[in-house]
């Protein structure tokens, strides 16, 4: 569906001028009205994206319409044409909301020009709207932000599972929300009112994990001078997540397997065991499997914990949703610092969704919290990220790219060192594909497949030299 401009002048020839140069070199339709009283009819029985109004017309003026229309539609570009000898009156109407201004007679350039941005702030306003009611309609859930197949799969897995009291084995890589899995899964079962008690393993010093998760008596060691609840009995009725399950100590394994064969515990110098009603889910990044092969993780306590097991995808396996994740962080972050709403550009979006994030979600939040703080304007642009690390890691930060077989890191490797460079050669020459194959020293259409198989558009390089210019 083509976007629609409304061209409203008293002038019948000017009207006719700008419908025939609008309507050849951009892709949209026109609508026009000859006063400004007919232009908010035509607002009321058609949508439109952009408003292109002369100041001076008898009754209503372009100023007095521009008031009616940002008191209606707030987010309607308007861009207000008048003589050179008004143009003061014009600035003024920037202070009305105009989008802009252009002077009579017309340069052609500058003025598609101006419809163009016009546009362009529209459709991201509109997105971002969009993306904003799709957020707020899920902030009552505790529910996983995205809408592509491997999402809406991992939300229907969950929901099934919480209907059951099974043990669960929630998988994948770091920072890819296997907490956030672990809570949906509690507050959508029937514990949901009872407490949720989370466990970060390696966090806690393997010498006092046991007392921390069974609890101990008072004498039970040095420095036991009064009886302790446990983490198990804190999560009496309601659910114990283990992070990182598989970074326990063998000895604790076979404690812990026993807790959920047995459903008691016995405190550290405790003689008498305890009835413990707890659903235990657990969580890791690292391949159990393996670690079984190897000795280093029990096959019986695997087999239990994997009951039902879950895998939560990095980004890179659902970078659609990379937009909807990254607004929906931007939202809570703008009201936890206390800040106006900002907004993502276009070529901001771009960006995220074309960088590699090896910290996935959790690396995506702390480089949306960057944006948000630095950025001085409520619109966020590429360089408001403020990207300092490189965007083909060593070795020291991505040890899973080097790990697994030659030929598969090898491809992955490659894969980021091709990105990175054709996005940065873009930049260098603001999208001209020309100049950047030259650069590069390879033909054209050799660089134009490269952009065409990795999704890099030369059009936003080209954008984001014209704001900075």
């Amino acid at each position: 569906m083509k976007e629609t401009v409304l061209i409203v002048d008293d002038n019948p020839d000017v009207i006719r001028l700008l419908e025939r140069l609008i309507g050849k070199e951009l892709p949209v339709e026109t609508l026009s009205a000859d006063s400004g009283e007919s232009a908010l009819l035509v607002l009321k029985e058609h949508t439109v994206h952009c408003v292109l109004a002369d100041m001076k017309m008898p009754g209503m003026d372009g100023r007095e319409l521009l008031r009616n229309i940002k008191a209606e539609y707030t987010s309607l570009p308007v861009i207000i044409m008048t003589a050179y000898g008004a143009v003061e009156t014009a600035v003024e109407s920037m202070k009305d909301g105009a989008y802009d201004f252009i002077t009579k007679p017309f340069e052609e350039e500058r003025l598609l020009h101006t419809v163009r941005r016009a546009l362009e702030h529209q459709h991201l306003l509109q997105k971002n709207l969009d993306l904003e009611r799709r957020i707020h309609a899920k902030e009552k859930e505790v529910f996983f932000v995205g809408e592509s197949p491997r999402v809406r799969e991992l939300v229907g897995t969950i929901k099934l599972v919480a209907q059951t009291d099974v043990t669960v084995l929630i998988t994948g890589e770091t920072g890819t929300g296997k907490e956030l899995a672990a809570r949906m899964i509690h507050s959508l079962s029937d514990r949901t009112g009872k407490p949720f008690v989370a466990v970060n393993c390696p966090a806690i010093p393997e010498n006092i994990l046991e007392s921390e998760l069974f609890g101990y008596r008072k004498g039970a060691f040095t420095g036991a001078n009064t009886d302790r609840e446990g983490l198990f009995q804190a999560a009496q009725g309601g659910t114990l997540f283990l992070d990182e399950i598989g970074d326990i100590s063998p000895p604790l394994q076979a404690k812990l397997l026993r807790v959920l064969q047995e459903r008691e515990l016995k405190p550290l110098g405790d003689t008498t065991t305890r009835r413990v009603d707890v659903r235990v889910i657990a969580a890791t990044n690292r391949d159990l499997e393996k670690n079984v092969a190897t000795g280093q993780f029990r096959s019986d306590l695997y087999y239990r914990l994997k009951v039902v097991s879950v895998r939560t995808p990095p980004l890179r396996e659902i970078p659609e949703d990379i937009p909807l994740i990254a607004f929906h962080f931007l939202s809570l972050l703008c009201a936890e610092l206390g800040l106006p709403q900002k907004r993502l550009t276009e070529e901001a979006i771009q960006y995220l969704v074309s960088r590699q994030w090896q910290g996935n979600a959790r690396e995506l939040q702390n480089e949306i919290k960057r944006a948000v703080i630095f950025s001085k304007k409520d619109l966020i642009l590429p360089q408001d990220f403020g990207n300092t690390a490189p965007l083909v890691p060593g070795p020291e930060e991505s040890p899973e790219v080097y790990g697994g077989e030659y030929k598969e890191a090898r491809k992955k490797v490659l894969t980021a060192f091709d990105v990175e460079y054709i996005t940065r050669l873009l930049r260098h020459t603001e999208g001209n594909v020309s100049l950047a194959a030259n650069q590069a020293g390879m033909e054209r259409q050799s660089l134009q497949y490269l952009m065409r198989k990795y999704g890099i558009n030369s059009a936003l390089f080209r954008k984001i030299g014209e704001k900075s210019s």
